[in-house]
């Protein structure tokens, strides 16, 4: 398996990370009624913290699609390469740091890192383009 593929892998872990992380304070705060029923009114407000763990989630969820399409390109083009893995191994790592750093509100940190692994997955599509 390429470096991009098993950072591709790691990633999905991750998301299914962030959905217990975030799954188990919100059925704490919302009730197991609600969470288990059909979801049919709206759920009182997450405290704080719940809210941006969710957030993040979310964020992520987006972020994977792009970064899947580019560990897709780079691995069926063959120019999968150095630089390429670092590229994935960064934004692998930017989605851990992001998930405290929204939980905690760090600005700008936040959005520092997530910077680094959308730029990251950029540079993969241009890189197999080249």
């Amino acid at each position: 398996m390429t470096p991009e593929l098993t950072a591709l892998a790691l990633a999905g872990i991750l998301q299914a990370v962030q959905l217990t992380v975030f799954a188990v304070p919100a059925n704490r705060e919302l009730g197991p009624d609600w969470t288990a029923g059909p979801r049919d009114t709206p759920h009182r407000p997450l405290s704080p913290v719940t809210g941006r763990l969710q957030r993040a989630m979310n964020n992520h969820f987006e972020g994977l699609i792009l970064f899947t399409l580019a560990v897709t390109v780079v691995t069926l083009s063959g120019k999968a390469g150095a630089f390429t893995a670092a590229c994935g191994w960064v934004y692998l790592g930017a989605r851990i740091l992001y998930v405290p750093a929204y939980a905690l509100g760090l600005a700008p940190w936040r959005s520092v890192i997530w910077a680094a692994g959308f730029f990251a997955t950029l540079a993969m599509l241009v890189a197999a383009l080249l």
